[in-house]
Formats: C-alpha cells, sequence, structure tokens
C-alpha cells in the first residue's frame, strides 16, 4: 500500500485544511477523509464552505472553492496518536516549504496535535491563534475524525461554521 496521501493545493487558497496524518483508508483510496467514520465531507458541506456534499473521489473538485487539503504528517495510521513526536517534528520543515510556496490566506488545523508540535505550544484554544504560521492566519478546528467522540456533527458544523464566517468576502 502507498503510505502517501497526495496534497491537494493551489496558490493563494482561502484556506489550506490540515489533516494530522492519513487514515489507512484514505492512504489506500488515495482520497482525503474516504473513511466511512470521518464526517470533513459533510462538516465543511453542513458549515456552507461548498454548496454540495462532495464525495471522498471528488476531493480535488475542493480547488474550486478556494480550498485545498494536506497532513502535518504524512505517514498513514489508524489512529492519530500513533504518531510519535519524531515524526512531527521531521514533517515540520516540508510543511513550512509548502505553506510558503502555496500561500494560503489561513491554515486550518484539524485537531491540536500537529499545531502543539509545529508552534511549540502545549495551551491554546480552538479557532484563530494570535501567531501566524507562515504568514498565514492560524485556526485550530477539532478533528472531524468518527474517533474524536467529544464532537458531535452538529458541534463541528458549529465550529467550522465560525471560521468559514471570520474570512472576509
Amino acid at each position: 500500500m502507498n503510505n502517501l496521501l497526495p496534497d491537494i493545493l493551489s496558490e493563494n487558497l482561502t484556506i489550506v485544511f490540515c489533516g494530522i496524518n492519513p487514515g489507512l483508508k484514505s492512504a489506500a483510496d488515495g482520497h482525503h477523509f474516504s473513511g466511512r467514520s470521518n464526517r470533513f465531507w459533510k462538516v465543511i458541506y453542513g458549515a456552507g464552505f461548498t454548496s454540495r456534499e462532495i464525495a471522498p473521489e471528488l476531493d480535488t473538485t475542493i480547488l474550486q472553492y478556494g480550498y485545498g487539503l494536506t497532513t502535518a504528517v504524512a505517514r498513514a495510521t489508524s489512529r492519530a496518536d500513533e504518531l510519535s513526536k519524531h515524526e512531527f517534528d521531521a514533517s515540520i520543515e516540508e510543511f513550512k516549504q509548502k505553506m510558503e510556496k502555496f500561500k494560503p490566506a489561513y491554515i486550518a488545523f484539524l485537531g491540536k496535535p500537529a499545531y502543539a508540535a509545529f508552534s511549540g505550544k502545549k495551551i491554546f484554544s480552538w479557532g484563530l491563534q494570535v501567531e501566524t504560521f507562515c504568514n498565514a492566519k492560524v485556526w485550530i478546528l477539532p478533528n472531524p475524525s468518527g474517533l474524536n467522540r467529544g464532537f458531535t456533527l452538529k458541534m463541528l458544523i458549529e465550529y467550522y461554521r465560525q471560521l468559514l464566517q471570520h474570512i472576509p468576502v
């Protein structure tokens, strides 16, 4: 199995959604958020980012809305907590290079672990962060994984909608 999930990026996107790392099914399929319990596509549609719910196999169409997809760590796992601190540390330079090349206005980290590792901060809240990252505004959103049982679909939609409402039209 190819453990690398291709980025879906172009220059000057409004938002790059950054997952922690690919799930095994997404890596096997070659499409972001393709695990049947992952709620990402439902959430961004419900929050108003897209005019329809995108099927994972059509994940590249997210570019039409001005958004992109990447992961903090490339290695696929069944659970994000299988990643080591070393893997986050080893991936930060490549991640920074991508963000500097593509220059998104916002980076939305999906879950706290990647931002914590990349920023060195241990305590921060959901939403907009004070510091920028590679000249992009940073927004922290709850992870839409079905394993994240602390957030209902309704709660996820509300957190994501706050980001959309923050972006100037």
